[in-house]
């Protein structure tokens, strides 16, 4: 059976992805740093016939991290779809975020993605087929300083994204950014389901060029959902890719 390998794993749009991949005959890995998030979803997802491993990492740590995959795919085999949604999300201003905080968040929010692409990649060239997904987010297409770690982080993401798409792409491993740009909440816009089911299709049947970034934000949402009270309005401009 083909297997997913989710990194990041919380209470929400991982357990979305997680069942969407289980319904369509994959295995799931699961990686976090608590067993409390992770250890409840495998036993549900065990309990609908979906065979599922899980270990515990800190992203931000490669050694940590390396060991969790190697761990992982012992269990379930070569990954043919990595999923990475990890990040910190902590916010501070550039003038509190410390060099030190900076340091560590990118860690996690981009070197560990590089890290998990570069341990999975191989198995995907040998097979010429595979997907690495990366869960991006607004702050990438427009920062706010209150998010200046976190938003450095999703830029940097975006763009190791890109590259990889140019390298892997050809030969067979679709690599996609997917910007989720608002709050996820079951029932609203930004339903799990729906974004999950994105997910699923980038995986499954990605439109080449086109798709190296999807960016999630449905008609009528709020680009500013950053920054709500509009404090930045004037020195912000809204991403090219909402319609007046």
């Amino acid at each position: 059976m083909p297997s997913c390998l989710i990194i990041g794993v919380g209470s929400g749009l991982s357990h979305a992805i997680a069942s969407r991949f289980g319904q369509e005959g994959y295995n799931i890995g699961l990686v976090a740093r608590r067993s409390t998030v992770i250890e409840p979803l495998s036993a549900t997802l065990n309990g609908l016939g979906v065979q599922s491993a899980w270990a515990l990492a800190d992203a931000g740590d490669e050694a940590s991290l390396l060991d969790a995959i190697n761990s992982i795919e012992d269990q379930l085999g070569p990954t043919d779809v990595l999923i990475y949604n990890a990040s910190v999300m902590r916010p501070a201003s550039p003038s509190d975020l410390t060099t030190d905080a900076l340091r560590r968040e990118m860690e996690v929010n981009v070197v560990g993605a590089f890290a998990a692409s570069r341990a999975v990649a191989p198995a995907m060239l040998h097979k010429g087929s595979g997907a690495i997904l990366f869960t991006g987010g607004g702050l990438a297409l427009e920062p706010y300083p209150e998010w200046a770690s976190l938003a450095a982080g999703k830029a940097a993401l975006r763009s190791l994204a890109f590259s990889l798409f140019k390298d892997l792409s050809p030969k067979g491993v679709h690599v996609s950014v997917i910007a989720v740009c608002g709050i996820v909440e079951p029932g609203g816009p930004f339903d799990p389901d729906k974004i999950a089911q994105e997910y699923w299709r980038l995986a499954s049947e990605p439109n080449g060029l086109e798709d190296r970034e999807l960016i999630f934000q449905p008609q009528g949402t709020d680009p500013h959902y950053n920054d709500p009270e509009r404090v930045h309005e004037a020195t912000t401009i809204v991403p090219a890719h909402v319609q007046d």
